[in-house]
């Protein structure tokens, strides 16, 4: 938990109008969560409203995109964190070397079974 006004001092001291996005939002209860995976704390809201409602969505700050509302928690939820994308990456880039080491094995399959 933290006080609206000292977030919002941090924010102006920041001096980056991206974040001062973010100070429209800081009324009520807030609270920060910090993590390196993205969409965790999303997940995170997500589960505890199984048990209790409570939590909504107030705006996140994630990899440098601005998110206001509660409406924008499925959107977080689904985004894939850094070592989700790198394995996608590798997975494309492996999937092409991958047909032609089996396009050339079934060709050698095909001349050694003629002869």
């Amino acid at each position: 938990m933290i006080k609206n006004t000292l977030l919002k001092k941090a924010i102006e001291r920041a001096n980056d109008s991206r974040l001062a996005e973010l100070i429209p939002a800081l009324k009520g209860e807030t609270a920060l969560m910090f993590t390196d995976t993205s969409n965790a704390p999303a997940k995170i809201i997500k589960e505890f409203r199984k048990k209790d409602a409570k939590p909504a969505l107030k705006a996140a700050y994630v990899e440098e995109m601005i998110f206001i509302g509660d409406e924008q928690l499925d959107a977080l939820v689904g985004l894939k964190s850094k070592n989700e994308l790198i394995a996608e990456v590798i997975s494309l880039l492996k999937s092409p070397i991958q047909r032609v080491i089996g396009a050339l094995e079934n060709k050698g399959g095909g001349e050694n079974a003629a002869a």
